[in-house]
């Protein structure tokens, strides 16, 4: 994917209003990375750069290039005229508040996002310990049934098997 990217970001570099950029989510990027919900690599986000959109198209240089062309700016603050009525109606109403009260509610908003986060997390490392002990059940039932003689039944039913065909 890493060449088409850069065939993309060739295309739009001198773009007036289309910005294709690449982070290092792994060096000095990684807070941004964190800041902005990148979770795995390559990840693409596009839109608002304090509301970016998981991107879950294509990922050779032709989708991406048709995903760009088609890129338009979409409802924000700075573009209220292409919100719909309820968008425009909650802009006014976060505008309206005080700075404090909007941090509030973001941190509130984002503390759900993040216990959401939490729990998954939590729920995937019971899953874990569950496979491994129903692994090991599976390994140590397998071979207390191989070490009870069913090579030894196998391969005597097969040596029957043969004799009588013999006959």
């Amino acid at each position: 994917m890493k060449p088409a990217w850069d065939a993309l970001m060739e295309e739009y570099k001198d773009h007036p209003t289309t910005l294709i950029a690449d982070i290092d989510c792994t060096a000095d990027g990684e807070s941004l990375c964190q800041d902005i919900g990148v979770e795995g690599y390559p990840t693409i986000k596009f839109g608002d750069p304090a509301d970016l959109q998981d991107y879950e198209g294509g990922r050779d240089k032709d989708a991406l290039l048709a995903f760009a062309k088609d890129l338009k700016p979409m409802c924000s603050p700075k573009n209220v005229d292409l919100c719909d009525d309820d968008k425009k109606q909650q802009i006014e109403k976060l505008m309206k508040m005080s700075a404090s009260d909007r941090e509030e509610l973001i941190t509130t908003e984002q503390a759900k996002i993040d216990k959401l986060e939490s729990d998954f997390k939590t729920m995937l490392e019971g899953l874990q310990k569950t496979y491994e002990e129903e692994e090991k059940k599976k390994t140590e039932g397998i071979k207390a049934v191989k070490d009870a003689g069913l090579g030894l039944m196998k391969s005597v039913h097969a040596a029957a098997q043969k004799g009588s065909e013999e006959l």
